[in-house]
C-alpha cells in the first residue's frame, strides 16, 4: 500500500478517511465511520478514535493503550463483511475482519460493531468497556432517551 492509499482501502487517504481524521467533515454512515476508524488506528489517530466513541463511553477509554496497540501492529487490510444501515430508527451495525500483523503473526479481528446515530453524527458503541448506567439512566450516546430504550441492546 503507498502512502497515498487509504488503509482502509477505499481510495486515496487525501480524499477518504483524512478529512474525517482533520475534522473537515463526519461519516455519512456506519459503514464510513467503521472504515475511517480502521484508517485511524492504522495512522495512530487516537484523538479521532476517542471522538468518536459514544460519548458517555469516552472517558472510559485508555489512550495510551489505544495508542500503544495502534504503534504495535502493522495495520493491512480491511474488509467490510455485512452493512446494515439501519437496525433501528438510530442504529447501524457494520461486520468486518481487520487483519494485521503483531511483531510475531498474523492476526484478524472479527467484529459485528454497532453505531448510534446521534446529534447528526455516527457514533462507535464499544462493547469493551463496562455498562455502569441502570436501564432507566439515560443512554450513553447523549440522545436523552433511557438507556434500555436506546443503546442496551447493542452492547
Amino acid at each position: 500500500m503507498s502512502e497515498q492509499t487509504c488503509p482502509c482501502g477505499y481510495g486515496e487517504y487525501a480524499t477518504c478517511c483524512q478529512p474525517l481524521h482533520q475534522g473537515q467533515t463526519a461519516a455519512q454512515s456506519a459503514a464510513q465511520l467503521m472504515r475511517s476508524r480502521y484508517s485511524a488506528f492504522a495512522k495512530h489517530q487516537i484523538d479521532y478514535i476517542v471522538k468518536t466513541t459514544a460519548l458517555g463511553q469516552q472517558q472510559q477509554l485508555d489512550r495510551a493503550a489505544l495508542d500503544a496497540w495502534s504503534r504495535h501492529n502493522q495495520w493491512q487490510q480491511l474488509e467490510i463483511i455485512n452493512s446494515l444501515p439501519k437496525v433501528d430508527k438510530t442504529h447501524a451495525m457494520v461486520e468486518f475482519k481487520a487483519y494485521y500483523f503483531n511483531g510475531q503473526e498474523q492476526q484478524i479481528h472479527h467484529e459485528k460493531s454497532y453505531f448510534v446515530f446521534h446529534a447528526e453524527q455516527w457514533f462507535f458503541l464499544d462493547p469493551t468497556l463496562e455498562q455502569s448506567p441502570s436501564m432507566k439512566q439515560a443512554c450513553i450516546c447523549g440522545s436523552g432517551k433511557k438507556f434500555k430504550h436506546c443503546c442496551a441492546a447493542f452492547l
